[in-house]
């Protein structure tokens, strides 16, 4: 599914569901807008909770909202509210795993919006790494942060090859490590299987492409459990058609 059916879906089910249908102001209303889609709702909810749980979901949805949903004169503003709420959330407990990790998500959705050359003048990359390693380093156990950094070294490498590797540091093993972490702390998500399976095909090339078939294949069998892993689980169908087309 593209972002312009993705958008009617999401528009057609916010129309159905007003914010009080959530209920009253709380991190679960927040949750329970975010599990159904309305994203930007849910980041209204998260927003005035002000809090650290609701920021840092309000900087989630707004990321994977101006992402994989909002039309592209509309991500801008959306990244850069999603990493206002990351910040506050940061402010409010600087030792939050959680809200390090949506600061790094959101910079590096923002960053996507320039040229590679133009994203590591502004130092991106960096900013980005070092919010995921902090998170880590708050709870070693985040799986979303192995992912992460996993993702964070395959696209760099992926991207930019030897460039990448002097400039930031970036590493094969260790993007492999990272994977295989978070594959071990959260098997069931199909968001790691699909991220797996793409940074493969960043690091390896064609001699992962029977890996990441498997995975990707794995992930489509997990059924969703909310408005975001279905969005993942359409991605996953989308790049496995597009590695059996390459394949014929």
């Amino acid at each position: 599914m593209n972002k312009a059916s993705r958008l009617a879906c999401l528009t057609a089910l916010v129309t159905c569901l007003s914010v009080s249908a959530w209920g009253a102001d709380s991190i679960e209303a927040a949750r329970a807008a975010y599990a159904e889609g309305a994203f930007t709702e849910a980041a209204d909810l998260g927003e005035a909770l002000g809090t650290v749980a609701g920021n840092a979901l309000a900087a989630e949805a707004l990321a994977i909202f101006a992402h994989y949903v909002a039309e592209e004169e509309e991500r801008e503003p959306l990244l850069q509210r999603a990493m206002r709420a990351a910040e506050k959330a940061i402010e409010l407990d600087p030792e939050s795993a959680e809200a390090h990790l949506q600061s790094a998500h959101a910079v590096g959705r923002y960053s996507q919006l320039f040229s590679p050359m133009k994203a590591l003048q502004a130092g991106y990359p960096k900013q980005v790494r070092a919010s995921i390693e902090r998170a880590l380093e708050l709870d070693p156990d985040h799986f979303g942060a192995h992912l992460s950094l996993a993702s964070w070294h395959a696209e760099a490498i992926g991207r930019g090859g030897m460039m990448a590797r002097a400039l930031l540091g970036a590493n094969r093993k260790t993007a492999h490590a990272h994977f295989e972490r978070a594959m071990a702390l959260a098997p069931e998500r199909n968001v790691v299987l699909v991220e797996y399976a793409w940074g493969l095909m960043l690091l390896e090339r064609r001699k992962a492409r029977e890996r990441a078939e498997d995975l990707l294949e794995r992930a489509i069998e997990l059924p969703p459990r909310d408005a975001y892993e279905k969005i993942v689980n359409e991605l996953a169908v989308e790049r496995l058609a597009a590695l059996d087309g390459e394949a014929r």
